[in-house]
């Protein structure tokens, strides 16, 4: 006996099981008597069996055809439910917007007044934050396990992604508080080119470059005292002694936490800290909500139409939706 048997060609069986009448079966599954009649005699040439007999008035159920109704009705009840759970799932994911992120963007209360702005604009949204180790820059967008996220520039394939800029800061260096250089009110960066400095993991890619600030070497190759993936991390390999590291003035009291001290850099640029989305999801009415909360929770409320459109000067950013 085949099992190679659909879902319809069940429903269709159940449907003259009820009814015992092809005409009226057929009506109700909205096909044609003879397309019906068809499709049976298909299902009893599969089982080998015939499932009704055919009578003047009507149809009959064969004892084969009594054995096979009530399986029947389960297996399209478990299908039934198995398609409604999975509604349940796209309709949960079409109002869920995940928001990765490396690093809390605290920032003046930044949060908060992005959730509440994109909360008033969509009720019905739920918001699930996401952290991320440093390892990987895009913070969750890469994989698609983050629909937007609050991340540092430059990331790898940056054309994959658009952004919009929240804050761009100056950079200062956080060393021990009993290292030489910590006595100074402000630093040069050729200072600091024979210290071993901490680094992101290799998958950072073009970021974990820019916080060794590559491009302010002159084509000397830094030391690395240690790889740090995460804020705590960063912290203890400070207090150790295995290096010093570049960071965001925004950053500075996440490090700052005793016996750590920052002081500003000269000849480096700045950091720019940046929500971002995948640019295939631009026009997503969710994506576009939340990047619409957080220019306006960072532009002194002003909404999107008032807000002058931002852009990389890199030419191969792509545009923000």
């Amino acid at each position: 006996m085949t099992t190679d048997v659909h879902g319809r060609d069940l429903r269709y069986f159940v449907t003259v099981a009820e009814e015992l009448h092809f005409t009226r079966a057929a009506e109700r599954l909205y096909v044609s008597q003879p397309a019906l009649s068809k499709q049976i005699r298909a299902l009893e040439r599969r089982l080998g069996v015939e499932l009704f007999r055919r009578e003047r008035q009507g149809a009959a159920l064969t004892p084969a055809g009594e054995a096979l109704l009530p399986y029947a009705r389960r297996v399209l009840e478990a299908w039934e439910e198995g398609a409604a759970a999975v509604e349940e799932v796209r309709t949960a994911q079409r109002s869920t917007l995940v928001v990765g992120m490396s690093t809390s963007p605290g920032r003046g209360g930044l949060l908060p007044a992005v959730r509440s702005r994109f909360t008033a604009a969509r009720p019905e949204a739920v918001i699930r934050l996401r952290q991320v180790n440093w390892a990987d820059p895009t913070a969750g967008l890469a994989d698609g396990d983050a629909d937007v996220a609050f991340i540092w520039l430059p990331v790898p394939d940056q054309d994959r992604y658009a952004w919009t800029v929240i804050a761009e800061e100056p950079v200062r260096v956080a060393l021990p508080d009993t290292h030489p250089l910590a006595a100074r009110a402000e630093i040069d960066f050729g200072d600091l080119l024979d210290e071993p400095f901490l680094a992101l993991p290799e998958s950072a890619g073009p970021l974990r470059d820019h916080w060794l600030a590559l491009e302010a070497r002159g084509g000397r190759p830094p030391r690395i005292g240690a790889e740090i993936a995460g804020t705590e991390e960063t912290y203890e390999a400070l207090l150790a002694g295995l290096g010093v590291c570049l960071v965001a003035a925004g950053n500075v009291p996440l490090l700052t936490l005793g016996g750590v001290t920052t002081r500003p850099v000269r000849g480096v640029p700045p950091s720019r800290y940046v929500l971002a989305w995948r640019e295939d999801d631009a026009r997503r009415p969710l994506v576009r909500a939340y990047a619409e909360a957080c220019r306006a929770a960072t532009r002194g409320g002003r909404g999107l139409a008032d807000a002058p459109q931002r852009r990389s000067s890199d030419p191969r950013h792509p545009p923000e939706p």
